[in-house]
């Protein structure tokens, strides 16, 4: 069940990061960054049920990390619209608080297949 909510979570989360993007300004900046944190932002789930389907420890741990990579680089980007001035830090904080618990979550998984390996 874990397993599942997991993935249900992250899929929202991809579903939020395309509902950002498609509110985005029309301006070059935030198209860019948006492209970013989009691509980014969708990533997380798929590299989550990859890492569900792995085949060792060594396989799950790497997937977790490449989802972690995604999440930071996400948070990274969602970052550079709010201090860019491209949207307002209000429209984000919720999204960018569930990067924050999702990258809590992931590091967990992590260290909890590392000491397990």
């Amino acid at each position: 069940m874990k397993d599942f909510d997991l993935k249900q979570r992250t899929k929202l989360f991809a579903l939020r990061i395309i509902k950002l993007f498609t509110s985005l300004p029309k301006t070059a900046e935030a198209q860019v960054i948006g492209k970013q944190v989009l691509r980014s932002g969708t990533s997380v789930g798929a590299q989550y049920r990859e890492a569900c389907r792995s085949r060792s420890s060594a396989e799950f741990i790497s997937k977790i990390q490449s989802s972690l990579q995604e999440l930071d680089e996400t948070a990274y980007w969602l970052e550079l619209l709010v201090e860019g001035g491209l949207i307002k830090p209000a429209k984000l904080n919720s999204l960018q608080k569930e990067a924050d618990e999702l990258t809590a979550i992931f590091v967990s998984s992590a260290r909890t297949a590392k000491g397990k390996k």
